[in-house]
């Protein structure tokens, strides 16, 4: 079943797919980069501007809040990086900054497609979907729709990529409880079932220790493989291998999640929503093109199996 749409749940995760990365550029591109350093952020990696950015909209958040709407960070990688997020720019400023990021950046990716029709049509579509999210229980999509909707058609479809995905992202959460994930338990059932190798997810920054434990309670559930014969067994040894009920449970989480995203995507028709996703093809392509955006790691774009977070 679906919760209060008429599509289907793989046309839903189409659209994240298409969606995610529009929202992603704010993340990876040179210009974010350029506004957080503008701001004090170090830029020798993405974390400090990730935390600001991400987090912005709920304004001066401690690690504690924080670290439970992110869910996948180490509760001590999250503390690190906000113990300074707000001394070093006020959430305002940090939500302006991120702004005039995704304004530039889009503007760069997308040179004269900017201006065209068809990406003022898609912006339409997109903000449409978005402005019908409903934000119970929703915190993060809850804070997005908040902020007031800024003009350019580029920006527009930023702003509602953004908001559709934390709603999404609120509503992974949700699943991954559901069916009694914990963070790090959450990350390796995903490399357990093959989507991804163990090593990708270093940069969530769990400990070898909390790892390994997290393997001994999912085999003990009857999820990991202790025999070598797993989904995601890439060597042979069953290390970290999901066995079947592992995988049936990660497919049982992202068919949740895909369900608890339909609801917005109500506001559109099938035939709305098809044009939608054609609209979006040629500009995610200027993206993913462009080459900012990680080959490896946990976006799960064109992955069967994916973490939004």
């Amino acid at each position: 079943m679906t919760y209060g749409s008429a599509h289907e749940p793989g046309t839903v995760r189409k659209l994240w797919q298409l969606l995610e990365p529009v929202h992603a550029v704010v993340y990876f591109a040179p210009e974010a980069y350029e506004e957080a350093g503008g701001l004090g952020y170090a830029t020798d990696d993405r974390w400090p501007m990730y935390f600001a950015y991400r987090a912005a909209p709920l304004g001066p958040a401690g690690a504690g809040l924080v670290n439970a709407l992110f869910y996948s960070f180490s509760p001590r990688m999250v503390e690190h990086y906000l113990a300074q997020s707000w001394h070093t720019a006020p959430p305002a400023r940090v939500l302006a900054a991120r702004a005039v990021a995704a304004d530039r950046a889009l503007h760069a990716l997308f040179g004269e497609r900017t201006a065209s029709p068809e990406l003022a049509e898609a912006a339409r579509l997109a903000r449409r979907a978005a402005e019908a999210v409903t934000t119970g229980g929703r915190p993060l999509a809850a804070a997005n729709a908040a902020l007031p909707w800024p003009e350019a058609p580029h920006t527009v479809l930023w702003h509602a990529a953004t908001i559709l995905r934390e709603h999404r992202g609120d509503g992974h959460l949700a699943a991954l409880q559901a069916h009694h994930l914990d963070p790090v338990e959450s990350l390796v059932l995903q490399s357990g079932v093959g989507a991804a190798p163990a090593e990708w997810f270093e940069s969530r920054q769990w400990s070898a220790d909390a790892w390994l434990a997290a393997r001994g309670r999912l085999a003990a559930r009857g999820l990991l493989s202790e025999n070598g014969d797993g989904y995601g067994d890439r060597d042979g040894d069953g290390d970290g291998a999901a066995t079947a009920a592992g995988l049936a449970l990660r497919t049982e989480v992202e068919k949740l999640t895909d369900e608890l995203a339909s609801g917005p995507w109500s506001a559109l028709t099938p035939q709305e929503v098809a044009r939608l996703a054609e609209l979006l093809l040629p500009p995610v392509l200027d993206i993913v093109g462009a080459g900012i955006l990680p080959t490896r790691g946990t976006l799960g774009i064109g992955m069967k199996y994916d973490y939004e977070g």
